[in-house]
């Protein structure tokens, strides 16, 4: 079992995402099961969220157990000046895991070192996400049919992008080679590629988005600039629209290509991509769904 919360996946073994990832496949199969009956579940959305928050609540009822929590902060009393460590205790006497999307780094692994129940990180600030990178990896290897040594492209926002940031944590296990293409200003951070390096993981760094980059890759992971991540609106809009993905740059790409998107999605990938087979974004986000009842059960200790 996870240690009890799941704050990022640097803290998973390899064990733990392959066993992760098997349950995941038995709730896809039954999705519909009591393994939750009499428990609580708070989700605790400081920031925005659709699919995550959803996903969450959705696997929550379908395993029996019920939710409470909120999706606006200015409701609660935070709005008021209260501590995120004082709503985190009042919280844990309330219920027996604790879901959190919270705009401060760091602030998932704070409320697991004092809260009395699980935490589950439902992303924070531009840290982590690492229910998303679980789905991500079930979504890879799904449709791959392994998770060892492909090539992924991931394209955007590499800089904030927190998915992508947990993506090349959750696939150092399984020597992938990465290709990175980001305009300067979203370049992907010192900090990830040293992890790279450290961790022996081959990765090549480009600013144009080529058809000959994306007919060598197996995922092709797109992510929208994140407008919410910008403290000046200008660069922001010079960077927004800079890579879009047309139905037309996949016409010689590998058979087993899937383009994959953490959504939501804004002008990146064209509508015309949605027909393609290769398009998986709307079924990775199904998948969150069943990974994400496989991590609620992992945390409480509930065998699936």
């Amino acid at each position: 079992m996870l240690c009890n919360s799941l704050v990022s996946i640097d803290r998973c073994t390899k064990e733990d995402i392959l066993r992760i990832l098997e349950n995941t496949g038995k709730f896809e199969d039954t999705p519909n099961r009591k393994l939750l009956e009499g428990k609580i579940a708070a989700t605790l959305f400081f920031e925005p969220s659709t699919r995550t928050r959803l996903s969450f609540e959705t696997a929550v009822n379908r395993l029996g157990g019920r939710v409470i929590g909120f999706q606006d902060a200015s409701t609660t009393s935070s709005s008021k000046g209260e501590t995120l460590k004082d709503t985190i205790l009042m919280i844990s006497n309330y219920v027996d895991v604790i879901i959190m999307r919270h705009y401060l780094e760091g602030a998932a692994r704070y409320a697991s070192e004092i809260a009395s129940v699980p935490i589950v990180n439902a992303g924070d600030g531009a840290n982590q996400h690492p229910s998303q990178t679980l789905l991500d990896l079930y979504s890879i290897r799904k449709t791959q049919g392994r998770l060892e040594d492909l090539t992924i492209t991931v394209v955007g926002d590499l800089k904030y992008g927190r998915t992508v940031h947990s993506l090349i944590v959750g696939m150092s296990h399984f020597h992938p080679t990465f290709h990175f293409i980001a305009p300067e200003e979203l370049r992907m951070p010192d900090e990830q590629k040293h992890f790279c390096r450290l961790h022996g993981i081959r990765y090549e760094e480009h600013v144009a988005f080529t058809e000959d980059i994306i007919n060598r890759t197996d995922i092709l992971y797109m992510t929208r600039v994140q407008r919410e991540r910008f403290t000046d609106l200008v660069e922001y809009e010079r960077v927004k629209n800079i890579y879009i993905l047309h139905n037309k740059m996949l016409e010689n790409s590998r058979p087993n290509l899937r383009v994959l998107h953490p959504l939501p999605r804004v002008n990146e990938i064209a509508c015309d991509v949605d027909n393609n087979p290769k398009a998986y974004y709307f079924q990775q986000a199904r998948n969150g769904l069943f990974t994400r009842e496989a991590i609620l059960c992992d945390v409480l200790g509930i065998d699936s």
